[in-house]
């Protein structure tokens, strides 16, 4: 059985572990990397260049959009 303290110390890791993935993701999607973040393909140059900032692929893209449409 986990004390206290084990339980905030896992929630701290946890917590600083999703910031930093956060970051990790603000970052790719402002620096206009020609890559999916989802799947590692190269984003075609006209998608980025209608989408300035775009971080995934239009398969990628779909994938994401249909899942929060699945979890309203």
């Amino acid at each position: 059985m986990a004390d206290k303290a084990d339980i905030a110390g896992d929630y701290i890791e946890q917590s600083l572990e999703l910031a930093l993935q956060n970051q990790r993701k603000q970052a790719r999607g402002t620096s206009n990397e020609p890559y999916c973040e989802e799947c590692g393909t190269e984003i075609p140059a006209k998608r980025r260049e209608a989408l300035p900032g775009c971080a995934t692929c239009v398969d990628c893209q779909q994938l994401l959009e249909m899942k929060t449409r699945n979890h309203r």
